[in-house]
């Protein structure tokens, strides 16, 4: 089992927070501060952690809202940059961002302000999500000036702090209802020069999908048009879970719309009865059964057993294959079985499926057993 997320979140979060401050602030109660959020935090999660922290930053920074950020900025030059602090260690900056959202929202200039500041160490797109609730219009202009900013960083937070669906924060109801201001700032994106912003752009636009698939093929469709080989990229990984979900006007997108002239063959599944925490191995052969060369999509779709008694399927992405005439080509696939924070294993019968172009074949079963 993985270690849970919290423990990378422990008591020195906040005692490293503490020596900030008092760097530019020795009135800081530094000590009080340290006791005050220790106090139950074990018992807590990540996120909860996170926010007892912000909470607890209130009570010892002064009261006035924006001298107490002024200090919580003045003391983010004690630690190295985000790009310095990668993986866990940028979630330190976790409870500033708290601080943010909880209490800026009558100090709009200030908190775009820190904001900006912030998403350049970890990112503001747990705060900005807030300011949009509360202040659309004017978050919205000014995120849109952002997406024309140097740093790939701010320009990002454009785009993931405006998810509908992002991760770990509530859902913004109203860019579910209607996605085009969301659309709007995604469009001048979706020609950036980094990765690390077009994958938030992909990431978004799946989760428009989600809500509106019309609206997904149709951006899909005309980003296509005159694009560069990033943009295509953008195009593939936003219509994944589409894909996954087999919806046709993605598949078609994608150049898979049609029915695939193939016949699945040869199929072994072994061991029969795995253990949890083990794994199962499946192979087959897929037969192209056209005059033609035909391109097709492979995805594993697994029929996972789940406590209560039900399936709920899960789909792999496998493979675009090129099958030349009547040729047959053989896969193979291992699935873990082990126990995961995200995935519990239950002895009982599963079913795993292959989709092909969004048809599904049955592979066969196999019997999970407790050991």
């Amino acid at each position: 089992m993985a270690e849970p997320l919290k423990n990378s979140f422990g008591a020195d979060v906040p005692r490293t927070i503490a020596r900030m401050i008092a760097a530019v602030s020795p009135r800081f109660d530094e000590k009080a501060f340290v006791r005050s959020v220790l106090d139950g935090y074990d018992e807590l999660e990540l996120m909860p952690r996170a926010w007892k922290i912000a909470h607890v930053l209130r009570r010892y920074l002064p009261d006035d809202y924006e001298r107490a950020l002024e200090m919580l900025l003045a003391s983010l030059d004690q630690q190295s940059k985000r790009r310095a602090a990668s993986g866990m260690g940028a979630f330190l900056f976790l409870p500033h961002v708290f601080f943010v959202a909880e209490y800026g929202l009558d100090h709009f200039e200030a908190s775009m302000r820190a904001q900006y500041v912030l998403t350049q160490r970890f990112t503001a797109e747990f705060s900005i999500r807030r300011y949009l609730e509360r202040h659309q219009a004017a978050t919205l202009a000014r995120l849109a000036e952002w997406t024309a900013d140097p740093s790939e960083d701010v320009r990002r937070l454009v785009s993931e702090g405006t998810r509908p669906r992002l991760p770990w924060a509530p859902r913004l109801r109203a860019f579910q209802a209607d996605p085009r201001p969301v659309l709007a700032l995604l469009e001048r994106l979706k020609d950036d020069p980094s990765l690390y912003v077009r994958r938030s752009v992909a990431n978004n636009l799946n989760d428009i999908g989600k809500d509106h698939p019309e609206v997904l093929v149709e951006t899909a469709r005309r980003w296509l048009e005159n694009a560069t080989a990033e943009r295509r990229w953008i195009i593939r990984h936003a219509l994944r879970s589409a894909v996954k979900r087999g919806e046709a006007g993605a598949l078609h997108v994608l150049g898979f719309g049609h029915t695939p002239l193939v016949a699945v063959e040869t199929i072994r599944i072994a061991p029969s009865r795995p253990r949890i925490g083990s794994s199962v191995g499946v192979t087959w052969e897929v037969a192209n059964q056209a005059s033609g060369g035909q391109r097709v999509l492979l995805d594993l779709r697994v029929h996972y057993l789940k406590a209560n008694g039900k399936h709920s399927p899960k789909v792999f992405k496998f493979k675009t294959v090129e099958l030349a005439a009547r040729e047959t080509l053989r896969f193979s696939k291992s699935l873990a079985l082990t126990q995961l924070t995200t995935r519990t294993h239950y002895p009982g019968l599963h079913r795993i499926e292959l989709l092909v172009n969004g048809h599904a074949y049955p592979l066969g079963v196999f019997h999970i057993t407790a050991g």
